[in-house]
């Protein structure tokens, strides 16, 4: 090899990280082939041809069709549809809600301020399982009978079972969208779309907790933008609206996006937390599946590479994100 090889900085960065990369699959490796060992000469089946035997189990709620003579698979599929049925809907609410709140905590409104500060303290200080609980319980047992459940104008209804509301969908026979209307009809609703009182409570306990740190992060972003600039943008004649879109949020969000993805995967992870409320997620049938067949490293393997998958696709939307939103000198 070429002595100038090694002055070459970039060339031996290259080449540590990938004598590192070597290393730890060659680690990996023996560690495999050792557990594997382990486990046949104890008579422990191993291996992944399990999930293509009939889970046995039927799962309560399903974003596709699913009974129990299907294969574990597909049972997998359901648990990591629910998982990002929970993680895209408490992203976008704790987004909402935490913006909202982090500019009440720089408002000039004392009433907004002290508000903003309350729920901060409150909610990010509460330990976040205590909170799907206490949503849990509120849910299931404060919330009216399904035999009499609370309804709006016959389109709205609330009760033990959860919420059901209308939503759009496409008819052929009729031009554009037409509302599915929810039906009640002797204690059971039909039509229309319905939430389970568990995924409400997973969905709004990791929200109402990830916003708390959400409100923060828009706080800290908003701060740190110099007043100076400000008052420039104000002197110049900006219109307040003009100020924020153009001055304070470009600048604000090279600040705010690197957080904001932690509290994303934060989300995301803490999602696993389902389990304790009987939300049908990924782990959920994980263990399912584990007690039913014994495969607990193949079962645990699947967990760890999905919720991988899923923090690095999120990492690398929220790095597309945050290079699209930075500033660049002309």
């Amino acid at each position: 090899m070429n002595s100038s090889f090694w002055h070459q900085k970039q060339a031996r960065r290259w080449l540590y990280q990938l004598a590192l990369l070597l290393g730890l699959g060659l680690l990996l490796a023996w560690l495999l082939s050792n557990t594997l060992a382990n486990m046949k000469a104890r008579g422990i089946q191993s291996g992944f041809d399990f999930l293509w035997a009939n889970a046995g189990f039927d799962i309560g709620e399903s974003m596709i069709a699913f009974d129990s003579s299907e294969p574990y698979w597909r049972a997998f599929w359901v648990g990591l549809l629910n998982t990002l049925r929970v993680s895209v809907v408490g992203i976008a609410f704790c987004t909402i809600l935490g913006t909202l709140i982090g500019v009440g905590r720089v408002s000039n409104n004392a009433l907004a301020r002290g508000m903003g500060y309350a729920y901060t303290e409150l909610f990010r200080n509460v330990p976040v399982l205590l909170q799907l609980l206490i949503w849990y319980v509120l849910l299931v047992e404060f919330m009216p009978d399904s035999q009499s459940p609370l309804h709006f104008n016959d389109w709205f209804y609330l009760s033990k079972n959860g919420i059901s509301f209308p939503i759009p969908v496409w008819d052929a026979s009729v031009p554009g969208l037409v509302w599915d209307v929810p039906v009640w009809l002797d204690g059971e609703i039909t039509q229309g779309i319905s939430l389970t009182p568990e995924f409400l409570a997973i969905t709004l306990g990791l929200s109402f907790y990830t916003s708390a740190f959400v409100a923060e992060v828009v706080r800290a972003g908003i701060v740190s933008v110099p007043r100076g600039q400000l008052e420039a943008a104000k002197s110049i004649g900006l219109s307040n609206w003009q100020t924020t879109r153009q001055v304070l949020l470009p600048q604000a969000m090279r600040v705010i996006i690197p957080p904001l993805t932690n509290q994303y995967l934060n989300l995301t992870k803490n999602s696993s937390l389902a389990v304790a409320i009987g939300y049908p997620d990924l782990v959920s049938i994980s263990n399912t599946a584990l007690n039913q067949t014994g495969r607990a490293v193949e079962c645990i393997a699947l967990i760890m590479a999905v919720y991988l998958c899923l923090s690095l696709g999120t990492s690398a939307l929220m790095n597309a994100f945050n290079q699209r939103m930075a500033i660049r000198e002309r």
